[in-house]
């Protein structure tokens, strides 16, 4: 492949754009998250029902992520990119103007699915630039949505406390739209057909290693995705409410969550990296294991410190997970379906995002602890070992890309 079309100065330039709009537009999913307590305050709700606009969010990113990568495969990023900038700040609107939890969960859907470009589709796009380095890049890319949720509520913190959770929405709208849109016509570049052609060579002698068809393998991949994703949700839905029911207040649980998906961040470059010499399969499987062991300490935990030790552990664990079935996917899968085939993964794991969120909930108010959530998240990240552990046992995953075409 023509080293001037992937791997090249132009492909990590594209990178650090498609960080930095990742980086603004999945704000989307992580601002109701920081708000959960002050909407539960204001509507007088339960646990579980405050929950539900951030289940409605997550919802809304899964088939974001699927619909926005089907579109991004016929329309390219661009055209995708302004239509869902314009999309999540109309959603900020709406939520502002929230008089009900009903109203501010379908305002969450929408913003769930607009900002779902963020994620899924740009890793796609992204992945098509690299063959040497994709896995770095992929990780990069999907770094975004934890920088999002690290920065963006430390920022608006002063925001939110003075002028309440609506402001903060407005605030992101504008960010959105003044700074998403001019950023995707920088993104305008098509890839060659000739790199496609490439990448389908490639991904056909993976493919023929697994003895999976593409449509089974991504079902079982999906799978995985919400099993592994249930478990990763218990500490990052609800750490904030965690915190304010043991008396250490939303702000403590916003550093938490901050702490930990900065440790995410560290963890994606890392299993990134990690992925570029041992495949996308046995990476997930490192990183699966390890959430298992970080689930794990946040039973004992109880204190201001360990909370926060913990929560950096969990976040160094399972960062590189999720960029992981990207990688399975482009590895395995036909590059023309990239956005289609990654989108329908990462609508899984968001899915098994949203189904954890909501059930962490529901355990609490029947137990009135999170212990048991803990245990539930668990038992789900077991099903995900197990599914890698059989896959791996019966394909044998090359070491990378780079070593599929050579």
């Amino acid at each position: 492949m023509d080293n001037q079309i992937t791997d090249s100065p132009y492909s990590w330039a594209r990178l650090a754009l498609t960080l930095l709009v990742a980086t603004v537009i999945n704000a989307g999913m992580w601002a109701i998250i920081v708000i959960m307590p002050a909407v539960e305050t204001e509507f007088a709700a339960s646990r579980a029902m405050s929950a539900l606009p951030y289940t409605l969010t997550m919802i809304g990113f899964a088939l974001g992520n699927y619909l926005l990568g089907r579109a991004v495969d016929r329309f390219g990023i661009t055209l995708s990119l302004i239509f869902a900038a314009v999309v999540t700040a109309a959603g900020y609107g709406l939520a502002t103007l929230s008089n009900s939890l009903i109203m501010l969960s379908f305002a969450q859907l929408i913003v769930g699915f607009a900002s779902a470009v963020g994620f899924g589709p740009l890793i796609a796009d992204i992945s098509h630039w690299f063959v040497r380095r994709r896995g770095i890049a992929v990780a990069v890319a999907a770094s975004g949505n934890y920088l999002s949720g690290a920065i963006w509520p430390i920022l608006l913190a002063n925001v939110l406390q003075d002028s309440g959770w609506r402001a903060v929405y407005l605030v992101m709208a504008a960010v959105t739209v003044a700074v998403v849109i001019p950023l995707a016509f920088t993104l305008r570049r098509q890839v060659p057909a000739e790199a496609h052609e490439a990448a389908h060579i490639a991904s056909s002698l993976n493919a023929q290693s697994s003895g999976l068809s593409p449509r089974a393998l991504q079902y079982l991949l999906g799978l995985a995705g919400i099993g592994c994703c249930v478990a990763m949700s218990m500490p990052q839905v609800h750490i904030v409410a965690l915190c304010v029911g043991l008396g250490f207040g939303p702000a403590v649980g916003a550093q938490m969550l901050a702490l930990m998906l900065l440790g995410g961040v560290g963890s994606r470059i890392v299993s990134g990296l990690l992925a570029d010499k041992l495949g996308g399969v046995r990476t997930l499987l490192i990183g699966s294991i390890l959430q298992t062991i970080a689930l794990f300490l946040y039973l004992p935990a109880g204190g201001i410190v360990s909370l926060y030790l913990v929560s950096l552990v969990f976040g160094l664990s399972q960062g590189g997970i999720v960029p992981s079935y990207a990688l399975i996917v482009r590895e395995y899968m036909p590059a023309r379906e990239a956005g289609a085939r990654v989108g329908f993964v990462m609508m899984a794991t968001i899915l098994g995002m949203a189904l954890g969120g909501w059930m962490s909930g529901l355990i609490y108010d029947l137990s009135g602890s999170y212990q048991l959530a803990f245990v539930n998240g668990i038992i789900w990240n077991g099903m995900n070992v197990a599914i890698i552990l059989w896959l791996i046992s019966r394909s044998r995953p090359r070491a990378g890309p780079a070593r599929a075409l050579a």
